[in-house]
């Protein structure tokens, strides 16, 4: 149930984002906060630990399916993924309506750099885990992820 309402949540939130476009950018700590709620969701849906995920923003990627399916799961909920593959137009569409200005042009340049990554894989959860690690790489201290 509390999964459900965190979904619930999320979606409602994106659609208000929706309607106003970049009116409402988040600051950094909110992106942190909003990402907390699909944490909760995605964590019990992969099976997988706090210990197994909680350093992928520190750049720690376990290479595990159920870590990589974790990684899809967020990006689903964020509507990146369209048609069980990596959407680089909504990638760069989510980054101009959530992002804070300052984050903008370096997190879309890592999405650039690595926009290419998830076609080399035809599972969604391993071209999403590769695209993560990919734009970690690219600019450490910039990237966020729950």
């Amino acid at each position: 149930m509390a999964s459900l309402n965190a979904v619930f949540l999320f979606c409602v939130v994106s659609i208000i984002f929706l309607l106003f476009e970049n009116a409402f950018a988040m600051t950094r700590q909110q992106l942190k906060n909003s990402g907390k709620l699909m944490k909760k969701s995605c964590m019990p849906k992969n099976d997988v630990t706090e210990e197994e995920i909680g350093e992928i923003e520190q750049g720690k990627f376990i290479e595990d399916r159920r870590v990589m399916c974790y990684i899809s799961c967020v990006y689903s909920m964020t509507q990146v993924i369209k048609n069980n593959k990596l959407n680089y137009d909504a990638i760069i569409k989510q980054i101009d309506m959530m992002f804070p200005q300052e984050l903008k042009e370096p997190i879309k340049a890592a999405a650039t750099n690595c926009k290419d990554v998830g076609k080399n894989y035809k599972d969604v959860c391993e071209a999403a885990y590769w695209m993560a690690k990919c734009m970690y790489d690219f600019d450490p201290k910039s990237f966020i992820f729950p």
